[in-house]
């Protein structure tokens, strides 16, 4: 196999991006051995790599840091709108590329590395991912962040800084095993503790009622202490921040513990405030109702609306003096979004914090709903927050008492509006009853908001028809549609620069700002040299990943098979147990007729499972164990490899997604909100397997269906079959291929060992299947047999992939984000460039 080019080799041949030349090549040398001497005190003779990375970041940093002073300056003369983003995921992955390609650095950095015998490549991958989400929802967070500044936005994120983020999978015996991500253990060279920001956030106590008004006493206090990030626009200038709480102890210590030699013990308790921010909750999709998430979410709120409070009256950049005191004016110059699955304490905490401000409760009410707006990202029932009334009272006794208020005033709101329907009240109320009371936190959320959306259009209509049914009846201007989107700038331009430059030699280089302008792409789908050249950008992405596996995974990999990958979080309704299932059917038809010509393909699955569910970590179970057994099978060679690959994050993501030939969407019509790395898969030249769910349904709509491969039940045939029970058995009995498999993975056919170890699954698969597998297993299978068929006439492939690129446009987050200021937060998005520093 030849050896594939390195990105360094790729970025020494393309002009394209406007990166050469950009920056004085000496001086970067100079800033690069000062940062070596000065910043790490080090001698180039006693240097390490890392010592060069650090080196390296702080010199890209050096560009970043006046930008960023300039950006706050502008924000302060102009006094624009301000939108905060709350969240307690952002899935940064690595920083340093992507500061490069943004500020035009990329080229330079490498000439001036490559002149001192270094190798930039070599380099960024030293970096710690900066892990501090899940999934999808954390990572759609990062690219939110991205196209705000790169539409010159005054925007700012807000969450925690996790010490330890999501962890390491490693696969142990077939099995996942998690570590800590000790991700900060070597310092972080693109943060900046802030200490003067620091603020207090309170806990437990009791509420004292007096005649002058309600006070909160004999609290516990932890600190909270901000870092920032800087998160550049593209080639604008603009610089925003990302500010992440940090919890920290008070420093005083009870005095009458020390007069008994408690001393220790009292310098030791610090660690129960410090905790807050020790972990990333490693749950996506699932709410995990313990106190510690509790703490976590009110700890970020709390001293994020402190921090905007401040920031709104003291309106001069630098001034210390109060200049804007009339907090009634707050929603015509802030706005709150919160982007978590349901992150619902902003809104009874922003009014508590407007009444201690002496704004009257009315008042304080109104401008919070005018000021908050929501997302939802579920519509998984079990994904929804309910806090216990017992747990909530505990933590936050004068928030429980806000919320009854509130709860008062919204059941008074639906009584007149439906008077007599009780039942339409319990369904409606704030506080769900039962065995035990709780507080639905997404019904707080929506009448704390004057703006609820969803993230694609199918996943808001489901919100309106069913989750959210009541309260769109009565407040149908507040319900919106927001499809998510990804950012270009690293999801293409830094992931694949050879597809990057090969469009650019096309249609030019302002689709990186305006992805819409792929549409012109269209008119080379007949252009033989343009085929070839996309044809050649996924098999040099193939050869560089096959590579990377035979490296890793010690497994040969065909780098001329179809790279099929379902790369995820591991969940029962994402459906990898679908895949498996055709896994299993290939390779017993390849075993069945072994000389007839079958299509080769690379099968890759990849994601993490949350650490207490069974059901996930026993399909990673399934998934290698199938993998043993196929990759070992002389029959099978080199037509079907199966790999799982090991701790998927955004990195990985970046060396596989350009890679992929197939992209497998195959949820459950109804249960995906949107997705995002269908989206990624799209961008980057990978056709779609899917069912019409999330955004699949747009992507469809964009490309043409014919251009994807749509297979199985949609949301009107899934709850058609709700309502007529699904019965597994039917299709077990019908259909022989499928009856086949199970019975291998039930008779131990991939657990010679243990011929038990997968009758959960498969019990499950028969008699409890919330997401339906074999419904849509017929239609699957057979619309895999087409996906084959294609994959040998490389020019239709081809054509439909340019199809599908030339039809992204509307999945950029800069699209997404456009929408949210425009329809949202009432702001206007401009791609003017403030002044550079030295401008």
């Amino acid at each position: 196999m030849p050896k594939p080019l390195t990105d360094q080799e790729k970025r020494k041949q393309i002009s394209v991006r406007g990166l050469a030349g950009v920056e004085n090549v000496a001086d970067l040398k100079t800033n690069f051995n000062r940062h070596l001497h000065f910043t790490l005190v080090k001698d180039r003779n006693v240097a390490t790599r890392r010592d060069y990375y650090f080196a390296l970041a702080h010199t890209v940093r050096d560009h970043l840091v006046g930008r960023w002073i300039r950006t706050q300056q502008h924000y302060y003369e102009k006094d624009p709108k301000r939108v905060y983003y709350l969240s307690l995921e952002f899935y940064m992955g690595r920083t340093l590329q992507n500061t490069m390609v943004n500020l035009a650095l990329e080229n330079a950095c490498d000439e001036a590395l490559y002149q001192l015998g270094l190798d930039m490549e070599e380099l960024q991958d030293i970096e710690e991912d900066a892990g501090l989400g899940n999934g999808g929802l954390g990572r759609l967070a990062a690219c939110f962040l991205d196209s705000m500044a790169s539409l010159g936005l005054a925007a700012y994120g807000y969450g925690i800084r996790y010490e330890f983020g999501i962890f390491n999978q490693k696969i142990v015996k077939g099995w996942q095993v998690e570590e800590a991500d000790d991700w900060l253990r070597y310092g972080n060279p693109w943060e900046k503790a802030r200490p003067e920001y620091m603020r207090p956030v309170h806990f437990y106590g009791r509420v004292e009622h007096h005649p002058d008004g309600v006070k909160w006493v004999d609290t516990q206090v932890v600190l909270a202490l901000p870092y920032d990030t800087p998160v550049p626009g593209y080639r604008n200038n603009v610089v925003n921040t990302m500010r992440l709480w940090s919890a920290k102890a008070p420093c005083e210590f009870n005095l009458k513990d020390f007069n008994v030699g408690g001393y220790i013990q009292a310098v030791l308790d610090r660690n129960l405030a410090e905790n807050i921010s020790r972990v990333l909750y490693p749950n996506d999709n699932f709410f995990e109702g313990k106190e510690l998430r509790l703490k976590q979410e009110y700890f970020v709120v709390a001293a994020t609306l402190q921090d905007i409070i401040r920031r709104f009256k003291a309106s001069k950049f630098g001034s210390t003096e109060v200049v804007r005191m009339d907090l009634t004016k707050l929603p015509e110059k802030v706005r709150l979004h919160y982007f978590l699955v349901s992150f619902h304490i902003h809104s009874l905490t922003f009014h508590n914090r407007l009444v201690l401000l002496r704004v009257s409760e009315g008042r304080a009410w109104d401008i919070c709903v005018r000021t908050c707006a929501y997302t939802n990202h579920t519509v998984l029932p079990e994904a929804l927050e309910r806090w216990p009334i017992d747990l909530f009272q505990n933590l936050l006794p004068r928030h429980l008492e806000i919320i009854y208020e509130i709860n008062r005033r919204h059941l008074e709101r639906i009584g007149s509006l439906y008077p007599g329907d009780f039942d339409r009240l319990r369904r409606m109320s704030l506080i769900e009853e039962g065995d035990q009371k709780k507080i639905n936190m997404a019904h707080l959320c929506i009448v704390g908001s004057h703006a609820v959306n969803g993230v694609a259009r199918i996943h808001s209509d489901i919100l309106k028809a069913s989750v959210f049914k009541d309260f769109y009846e009565v407040d149908p201007q507040k319900f919106q549609n927001k499809t998510n989107g990804i950012t270009p700038r690293r999801w293409l331009v830094m992931s694949n620069p050879g597809l990057a430059e090969v469009i650019a030699e096309r249609i030019g280089e302002d689709f990186i700002r305006d992805l819409d302008q792929l549409k012109k792409l269209l008119k080379f789908v007949d252009d033989e040299a343009f085929l070839r050249d996309v044809a050649k950008i996924k098999q040099e992405n193939k050869m560089k990943f096959a590579a990377h596996l035979e490296e890793h995974y010690k497994v040969k990999i065909n780098p001329n098979s179809m790279f099929d990958l379902q790369v995820k979080r591991i969940h029962e309704y994402k459906r990898q147990l679908l895949n498996c299932l055709h896994i299993i059917t290939m390779y017993n038809r390849i075993k069945k007729e072994p000389n007839k010509f079958w299509t080769p393909r690379t099968i890759m699955i990849g994601g993490k499972a949350a650490p207490g569910y069974h059901t996930a970590k026993m399909i990673i179970k399934l998934i290698t164990s199938i993998g043993e057994v196929v990759n070992n099978d002389p029959v099978i060679g080199d037509r079907l490899k199966v790999i799982f690959l090991e701790n998927y994050r955004v990195t990985l993501a970046e060396k596989a997604i350009p890679a992929a030939d197939l992209s497998e969407q195959i949820s459950t019509a109804g249960t995906e909100a949107s997705g995002t790395g269908n989206m990624k898969f799209m961008l980057n030249g990978a056709l779609t397997i899917g069912t019409m769910d999330g955004a699949n349904v747009e992507m469809a709509e964009e490309a043409g269906e014919g251009n994807l491969f749509i297979f199985g039940m949609r949301v009107d045939d899934v709850e058609a079959m709700d309502k007529k029970g699904y019965n597994a058995n039917e299709y077990y009995n019908r259909i022989p291929e499928l009856k086949q498999a199970v019975d291998q993975v039930s008779g131990g056919y991939f657990s010679p060992n243990e011929p038990g170890l997968f009758k959960d699954i498969v019990n499950m698969l028969m008699n409890h299947d919330r997401f339906k597998v074999f419904a849509d297993y017929e239609e699957y299978i057979k619309c895999q047999e087409h996906v084959s068929e294609l994959y040998k006439n490389t020019k239709e492939w081809t054509k439909k992939v340019v199809h599908n690129i030339a039809a992204c446009g509307k999945f950029s987050s800069d699209r997404t984000i456009s929408q949210y200021a425009r329809e949202i937060w009432g702001m206007e998005p401009t791609l003017e460039k403030i002044p550079a520093p030295d401008d």
